[in-house]
């Protein structure tokens, strides 16, 4: 009787079912083009005549900062049209669209390079242990935590400290994703020298006007758009729930599903963070326009059950508490003695000295 042969990807159900949530979804990955050049061009007044409040001296100084508190928020959903730019989902093609998204991803430090490589890195490898650091915050396994040096284990401490987030304007965007990548690489992120160069020159101007211009018209907004989008990045794919997988068991609707969170925000919120709380749905399909995501979630049942968190207060502390992920018992943890340890890595086909190394990259590499 001669051997019986592997089942093809095509006969496994789980497959077929993916395969036709996948079909299901390039539904909604049509974009209306009004109504995103509505979209930015709206979004784009708005936050413009936040700042011009925010700099008008002659204006009391408690409208200037609510001004500049609400700039901020909308900063997050600028950010959002040019995450979805970048990804070819809105206005592709368009020399104008190019020449916007080019100009705020140098104005904001987040030079396109650099976005590019480590996000599309990100969508590749998310919820992969031992290979999801570049483009997303560190996680170590408990094996690799007891393993690891003194050193690296600070280093993983700090990369995901809510201090590290909170201040994510210095840590995440002018070293993490300027100064490092410059460092590392000058021809290939030449334009993370050129984000430098103009976002300081905004300063000086900035400053030529005085101090309060510089802080309520630039940074102000800049620091509370930083900090909220480097956690709602982190709360994306680290909350209570969010399965790793290693990489002979990673799939990529799983990583969808079960891997990134449906963030649930008020209608204001969403608003300002331009849907991405529905980030199961983006990892899913990432051709799906940020303001179609819930009318896919509307349309996809499959998609209607995902992990869930919120910005209440309990919810962030929960997030904040997950620390190392536990590959035997297939869940999160906190920090454990150095000592204790988990199934060995090599059961997941991992070099021993694999992840400590990765631990010590910064959340955006």
């Amino acid at each position: 009787m001669p051997d019986a042969k592997p089942a093809s990807p095509a006969s496994d159900p789980t497959r077929l079912i993916n395969a036709r949530l996948l079909r299901a979804s390039k539904t909604y990955a049509q974009e209306r083009r009004w109504l995103s050049w509505f979209h930015l061009w709206s979004t784009l007044a708005i936050f413009a005549t936040l700042i011009a409040v925010a700099c008008m001296q002659s204006l009391p100084l408690l409208a200037r900062g609510c001004a500049s508190i609400v700039a901020g928020m909308t900063l997050i959903r600028v950010f959002i049209l040019y995450h979805d730019f970048q990804h070819g989902t809105i206005l592709k093609g368009s020399w104008v669209a190019k020449v916007v998204m080019t100009t705020y991803g140098l104005v904001a430090l987040n030079p396109p390079s650099i976005w590019t490589r480590s996000h599309n890195h990100h969508h590749k490898n998310n919820a992969k242990i031992f290979g999801a650091s570049i483009g997303s915050y560190p996680v170590m396994t408990v094996s690799a935590w007891g393993r690891a040096s003194r050193g690296q284990r600070i280093g993983y401490i700090i990369s995901r400290h809510p201090l590290t987030i909170f201040a994510g304007y210095l840590t995440i965007f002018l070293y993490g994703m300027c100064l490092r990548s410059l460092m590392a690489s000058p021809r290939e992120h030449l334009d993370s020298g050129v984000s430098l160069v103009v976002h300081g020159g905004l300063i000086a101007l900035a400053l030529s006007h005085g101090v309060d211009t510089l802080l309520l018209g630039m940074m102000v907004p800049c620091w509370i758009a930083a900090a909220a989008g480097a956690y709602l990045f982190y709360a994306q794919h680290n909350y209570p729930g969010a399965k790793l997988h290693d990489r002979a068991a990673w799939d990529y609707v799983a990583a969808a599903t079960e891997s990134s969170s449906h963030l649930q925000m008020s209608r204001l919120m969403n608003w300002f963070t331009g849907n991405i709380g529905y980030h199961h749905l983006h990892h899913l399909n990432a051709r799906i326009p940020f303001y179609r995501l819930p009318e896919a979630m509307a349309g996809l049942p499959e998609m209607q059950s995902p992990g869930t968190t919120t910005l209440s207060v309990g919810d962030i502390v929960r997030c904040f508490s997950l620390k190392l992920w536990d590959a035997r018992q297939g869940r999160w943890s906190g920090f454990v003695p150095v000592g204790a340890s988990e199934s060995p890595a090599a059961s997941l086909g991992v070099p021993p000295d694999a992840e400590p190394h990765a631990a010590s990259r910064p959340p955006l590499d």
